[in-house]
């Protein structure tokens, strides 16, 4: 791998997620009005956890840091993206770009782990009911929430580091709406086979590792579940699961469908449609999907609006 700092490209053109002029400002709109909603439902989220004591419980602490990393996941992607709609050429410096792909790095293996730490307060809470208080201790979840931030840490300067050893020459367009891994490789003017190697290697444990052991917990939440004699029982179980399952499903899916796949299989112009799931799609959702889907929230939400109200 060639030292990155023999690089002559300063900066880099973000082609976008289009070329035609007709859907730009449409396109605009559109996804400014997504980063409103995910805005709003993330930060929403966070305020009414942290509002209410009713919810001071570990399956809403994750899922406080699971809105932190949400929204902070789409302020690092969309505005940039907007910038590409409105003006000719969206430049972005060496510098920017590296510190994009830190950041979006960081907080998709970040996403990847929290989820898992959801997995596996759920696996205690149903499997293990009675050492529940015990086992989700504060000091296991603060535990869990270092072991979270530490792979998006590590994550992250395996990824970045991966690409400051590239050696980038005249062609600096970017065929993506934001530094992503693939398209960076893609511009490499000298040999990129060691760095497409690094990347598969890091990106399989973050996103298999993860996907593997929520599997294996859900296949033992299923079994406690099926246990249970009484219809309302396994019924409140089942609600308990059945977000954090969908919002598993659209990320590690979307995900795997873009990283595990060589480029040569799946295009750079799909990988960018693709690629919008789960960084954009799925950061929108997952305020919506676990509001909308658990009785908790929905109470603690009506109570609040309530307060509003009668103020």
């Amino acid at each position: 791998m060639a030292a990155g700092n023999s690089s002559s490209v300063t900066e880099f053109i973000l082609a976008g997620l289009t070329n035609q002029p007709a859907l730009q400002m449409p396109l605009f709109f559109l996804f400014l009005g997504f980063y409103v909603v995910t805005v709003v439902g993330n930060l929403g989220l966070i305020t009414l956890i942290v509002l209410n004591s009713h919810l001071h419980i570990p399956m809403y602490f994750f899922l406080f840091n699971l809105s932190f990393i949400d929204f902070s996941f789409s302020t690092t992607i969309i505005p940039k993206m907007l910038v590409s709609f409105v003006s000719k050429k969206n430049t972005i410096s060496y510098a920017g770009c590296m510190t994009q792909l830190f950041f979006f790095s960081f907080f998709v293996f970040s996403e990847s782990f929290i989820l898992l730490a959801m997995a596996y307060d759920r696996y205690v809470a149903i499997c293990k009911p009675l050492l529940y208080a015990v086992t989700m201790s504060p000091q296991t979840c603060l535990f869990l929430l270092l072991g979270v931030y530490g792979m998006g840490v590590l994550g992250a300067l395996a990824h970045t580091g991966n690409m400051v050893f590239l050696t980038f020459c005249a062609n600096n367009l970017v065929n993506h709406y934001m530094c992503d891994i693939l398209p960076l490789l893609e511009l490499s003017c000298t040999s990129s086979y060691i760095n497409l190697l690094v990347v598969f290697i890091v990106v399989t444990p973050g996103i298999g590792v993860p996907t593997v052991a929520i599997f294996i917990s859900y296949g033992f939440i299923l079994s406690s579940i099926l246990h249970i004699s009484s219809n309302e029982g396994r019924s409140k179980a089942f609600s308990t699961c059945s977000s954090h399952i969908i919002a598993v499903s659209l990320f590690f899916g979307s995900g795997a469908f873009m990283y595990l796949k060589p480029p040569s299989i799946l295009p750079l112009d799909q990988g960018k449609v693709s690629s919008l799931f789960y960084t954009i799609v799925v950061p929108m959702l997952n305020p919506l999907i676990y509001s909308l889907r658990n009785k908790d929230v929905k109470f603690v939400l009506k109570k609040t609006l309530g307060r509003i109200t009668f103020i």
